[in-house]
């Protein structure tokens, strides 16, 4: 019998009915967990919401830093997108959202952790493989997979029935979700993959037409495959992605708008403002090409995409994202240096990078006179790879 239920709370729409709906049907304590990963609301409020709406306690953690340092920079290091676009913003908040979330459940003694995912999506998957993964005995409630709700306006009609405050409304009742690395938007009236965003719908970058008309350049310095400054000024792990959301965003720089291939074997179509990653992975490049040897660069690239596709389907804390994160980290040690970005009208531009430790040779890559290299050479090295088509006759 489960008497003290820890719930996943956002203050939003699912996190708002499911305390009342979880009270109501297991007759137990929620107690609400908030964790502050940068979504910019007004936190102490969201807790009074929790205790107005019916929850016993309420806990709200500041993770910023954490969140960033622990989970988006190792995250960064591996150059993760998932399916060539996705930056993976709301991915990689949950596995972090959900080890909190199993502490305080260990720290209060609850019988069980709920959380607000839909039965359709991703973030079910995410939260409960980690909690699984954590507390093996853990018992998951998931609302959406047992209540008799079958869609947002069914939850408003009860929101307001209940007079539970919440933001959705039937006229703009798309889904979102903001931390420090991104806000996505989905469902409602973005459910057609055809029609246009509103244009409404910019939270962290501007529109393209309201973005200065002038070019503006900075530089971003990484130390063993971590940023640490921009234009020379250090920063901590928050404050330094806080900026460049700042920067990024002023440019209209992160937006993408794609339909993705859900975990569970949905398309969805999704709205994406990650302004300070998409600078993030362009600077870090610019770096890796000057640092990184060329077979070591190849396998890592070659490894990116199962290593997104882990993080995107739940499986931050599994051993093999795990050991791949330890190859991943040892390469990145020679990854130290700074590039320069210019950033106008949504594009991000590399326009310099330079390194201590650069494997780029001018002598050996000029155009010009040089006697490093002799280009007869090259004839019996293409010979010699030349064999195996030379004698595969099918080819002819």
């Amino acid at each position: 019998m489960v008497k003290k239920i820890v719930l996943a709370y956002s203050g939003g729409l699912d996190t708002s009915i499911a305390i009342k709906w979880l009270k109501e049907t297991y007759h137990a304590e929620v107690i609400a967990y908030c964790a502050d990963l940068g979504q910019g609301e007004d936190l102490a409020a969201v807790k009074k919401k929790a205790l107005q709406t019916g929850a016993s306690r309420a806990y709200v953690q500041d993770l910023r830093e954490e969140f960033v340092r622990e989970y988006i920079f190792p995250m960064l290091r591996a150059n993760a997108v998932y399916e060539g676009t996705y930056l993976l913003g709301t991915s990689i908040a949950r596995p972090l959202i959900a080890k909190k979330q199993i502490e305080v459940a260990q720290r209060e003694g609850a019988d069980a952790v709920a959380h607000g995912a839909t039965g359709k999506g991703n973030d079910q998957i995410r939260f409960e493989l980690t909690c699984y993964a954590l507390k093996p005995d853990i018992k998951i409630i998931a609302p959406w997979r047992e209540w008799s709700f079958n869609s947002r306006e069914s939850l408003i009609n009860y929101a307001r029935k209940h007079g539970i405050p919440v933001t959705a409304t039937k006229k703009k009742p798309y889904s979102t979700d903001m931390n420090l690395f991104h806000i996505s938007y989905e469902g409602g009236i973005l459910e057609d993959p055809w029609k246009e965003p509103t244009p409404d719908m910019y939270t962290m970058i501007q529109p393209l037409e309201k973005t200065p008309n002038r070019a503006e350049y900075i530089e971003i310095s990484f130390s063993c495959g971590d940023p640490v400054s921009i234009n020379g000024k250090k920063l901590s792990p928050a404050k330094l992605l806080q900026q460049l959301n700042e920067i990024g965003g002023r440019h209209g720089i992160g937006r993408v708008d794609i339909v993705e291939n859900r975990y569970v074997g949905i398309k969805s179509r999704g709205v994406y403002e990650t302004p300070g990653g998409t600078l993030l992975h362009a600077a870090r490049k610019a770096v890796e090409s000057l640092t990184l040897d060329r077979e070591v660069k190849h396998l890592l690239d070659s490894l990116m995409p199962k290593y997104a596709e882990l993080v995107y389907y739940g499986y931050w804390f599994a051993p093999e994202r795990l050991a791949l994160q330890g190859m991943i980290d040892s390469a990145q040690q020679q990854v130290t240096g700074t590039a320069r970005l210019k950033l106008y009208k949504g594009n991000c531009i590399v326009a310099g990078r330079k390194a201590p430790g650069s494997l780029y040779d001018a002598k050996l890559a000029t155009f010009e006179a040089e006697d490093v290299y002799n280009q007869k050479d090259a004839e019996g090295f293409i010979k010699l790879n030349a064999l195996r088509l030379k004698a595969n006759k099918t080819l002819r």
